[in-house]
């Protein structure tokens, strides 16, 4: 199956699209090595004629060095962890520095809508995340999988739905219908990748999410005659909606900068094989796609843990 990620590089002559099959996950650790690196790495990918389907795209990047503008998504890796998104922001920032770098949160649709493009919206069934017992195993992870789910005013209620799947604003009012006879936890102390807030009585919603949905930007209309909200990755919004329902932890920032830069220097510890060329000369008979990562050298790598290096020393500070 893979995990689909697209590259568009801007240059004089017009953008320059590349692809990945296996390149969504570890994306933002790659862009810890910052620009020197990181862009002529992605340009070293296969190149890309058409685009795969939005809701397929699980990584992208969009990179502009004229206007010094990063625009990323990515749906799992640290970025996409309450406990290190914000770090690993923070040491992209510094990797990149006088750029400008933003998160997409619709995914590739927010892309080609910056390209002027069709965001090419698909219609296609919803699959919601399964909802959780109270004494779910899931739940001892200390950065469990999961979206929050709070409903109503008052004492109301707090679901945890397994975040694998759809985003459970995208059922619209079925939400509710849903979850009426699931568990109820009560409150959710720990972190999580995804949250709604549905307030049934002044019909209101509040949604948030670390990582993209390809509808983000048109999730209002699965619920008409409601006010529907998007707060982005801001799950602070959803804590102070329903009344401390989900209320995670306090972020150890100096912690989690710490295993942000780890990450990015075990990614990048030395050079890495051409994988595709190892595949073609082991199964000489066998059609091999391009959408592997290109090799990676010696001295590319050392660069790489060097950038990432400056980029911690900066975010830490002294």
């Amino acid at each position: 199956m893979g995990n689909r990620a697209v590259f568009v590089i801007a240059g004089p002559a017009g953008p320059t699209r590349h692809h990945s099959s296996f390149g969504a996950i570890g994306l933002d650790l790659d862009l810890l090595a910052g620009p020197d690196v990181a862009l002529p790495f992605l340009r070293d990918h296969a190149p890309q004629d058409g685009w795969y389907d939005d809701g397929m795209v699980e990584a992208g990047v969009l990179a502009d060095p004229s206007r010094r503008l990063l625009l990323l998504f990515a749906w799992e890796g640290p970025a996409a962890s309450s406990r290190t998104r914000a770090a690993t922001l923070e040491l992209l920032r510094c990797a990149w520095p006088g750029w400008e770098v933003r998160w997409l949160h619709d995914g590739q649709a927010g892309l080609r809508a910056h390209l002027g493009l069709d965001p090419r919206e698909e219609s296609r069934d919803v699959y919601p995340g399964p909802a959780l017992e109270v004494d779910g195993e899931e739940l001892s992870d200390p950065d469990p999988l999961v979206a929050v789910v709070t409903i109503g005013p008052g004492p109301g209620r707090c679901h945890l739905l397994a975040d694998i799947d759809d985003h459970p604003v995208e059922e619209g009012p079925a939400l509710l219908e849903r979850l009426r006879d699931a568990p109820d936890h009560g409150s959710h102390r720990s972190w999580a990748d995804a949250g709604i807030h549905v307030d049934p009585e002044r019909r209101r919603v509040g949604w948030w999410l670390n990582t993209a949905r390809d509808r983000a930007r048109t999730v209002g209309g699965r619920w008409p005659g409601w006010t529907v909200e998007f707060w982005e990755d801001r799950w602070s919004e959803h804590r102070a909606a329903c009344g401390g329902r989900f209320d995670p932890p306090a972020s150890d920032r100096a912690a989690a900068l710490v295993e942000v830069r780890d990450l990015a220097l075990e990614r990048w510890a030395g050079p890495r094989s051409d994988a595709r060329a190892a595949l073609v000369a082991r199964l000489p008979h066998v059609p091999v796609g391009r959408g592997f990562a290109p090799a990676v050298r010696v001295a590319t790598a050392a660069a790489a843990r060097t950038a990432i290096e400056r980029a911690y020393r900066e975010a830490a500070g002294p």
